[in-house]
């Protein structure tokens, strides 16, 4: 990056209205319910399409009723997800992604992919680790 360019992206960044580093910023809220464990993987599981409770549940292998509950009233305050409920008999509610958190889900599939891509060398590196210093 050349000089001009890093002063640049320094502006840029030294011109956000917000930054997730200082502990009051109201930003680093919705990170921790983008990157928290059921954050992530309900965002990616929603990029496939629309889902219900019970399918998104399913496809969030290993996520309780109540987690997935409380992850999800998350990010529809955060404006990540919309609810939709059908007036049908049983009821009948759909789970959506918004075009914000279209956005943030494309993100964090990227980093999902990058991690899934580099298991081989993470597991690797986990083994030399466990055989210097002891396994967990």
């Amino acid at each position: 990056m050349t000089s001009t360019t890093q002063d640049h992206d320094d502006q840029a960044y030294d011109d956000l209205a917000y930054d997730v580093f200082a502990k009051a910023c109201p930003s680093r809220g919705t990170l921790e319910h983008v990157t928290g464990r059921w954050g992530g993987l309900t965002l990616g599981a929603l990029y496939e399409g629309s889902l219900r409770f019970n399918e998104l549940r399913r496809r969030v292998d290993g996520v309780s009723e109540k987690m997935l509950s409380q992850t999800l009233h998350a990010l529809e305050r955060d404006g990540l997800v919309r609810r939709e409920a059908q007036p049908t008999n049983p009821p009948r509610v759909d789970y959506e992604l918004t075009p914000l958190g279209r956005q943030v889900a494309e993100r964090l599939l990227a980093l999902i992919h990058c991690v899934e891509g580099a298991m081989d060398d993470v597991l690797a590196a986990r083994a030399r680790y466990d055989e210097t210093r002891g396994a967990l």
